[in-house]
């Protein structure tokens, strides 16, 4: 059995105390703040669905991954639940946030601010032109696109739905929400029901 890393304290965090952390430890550095997440196996299912999804259409110049650093500035490093970046960074890590397409978030219990507006402006003002929040905690699950609006520091709501979701940003990309929403009630279910 392993200890649980003790972690230091500290107020506020930067990118420079994220090297005192244990290399393997899944972490987010927002506002100077370290999150450490614990998703479920339903969060994890549903980032994959949509990674697979973004990865239909995706031009061979890109790749789709999940669970991503993406270094923004000295107080933030976001992990992005789903990433649409350059290939060339297939190979690094933390990559660096100007070259993200797309940052997908999938809201927990735990992150619903945090998602739906913390993030939302760290990758905003970090010039991510697509942002979505996948909300799985609702009845049926919702995904709501924001893109950069006029000088690009800012999100606009484009779209909210609980439908198909079809997009061109970053590149054409459908979405089967009601089919995802099947899928959760499915995996809740108590067995043999």
């Amino acid at each position: 059995m392993t200890a649980a890393p003790s972690l230091p304290e500290r107020h506020e965090w930067t990118v420079d105390d994220l090297g005192d952390l244990p290399k393997d430890l899944p972490y987010e550095l927002i506002n100077g703040r370290l999150i450490v997440p614990s998703p479920t196996a339903l969060h994890q299912d549903l980032c994959v669905r949509l990674l697979l999804a973004v990865e239909v259409n995706c031009p061979s110049d890109h790749l789709v991954s999940f669970d991503l650093s993406m270094r923004v500035d000295r107080r933030n490093e976001p992990r992005p639940d789903v990433v649409a970046i350059h290939r060339r960074h297939a190979g690094r890590s933390p990559v660096p946030v100007e070259d993200a397409l797309l940052a997908v978030e999938v809201v927990a219990p735990t992150s619903t601010f945090r998602d739906m507006y913390d993030k939302a402006k760290v990758y905003a003002h970090a010039g991510v032109r697509s942002y979505w929040v996948v909300d799985p905690l609702q009845e049926r699950i919702t995904l709501t696109e924001y893109a950069l609006g006029p000088g690009g520091r800012d999100y606009e709501q484009i779209t909210h739905t609980e439908d198909l979701f079809v997009t061109e940003s970053p590149w054409k990309v459908s979405v089967d929400l009601p089919a995802l929403t099947v899928r959760k009630n499915d995996l809740l279910a108590p067995d043999g029901q």
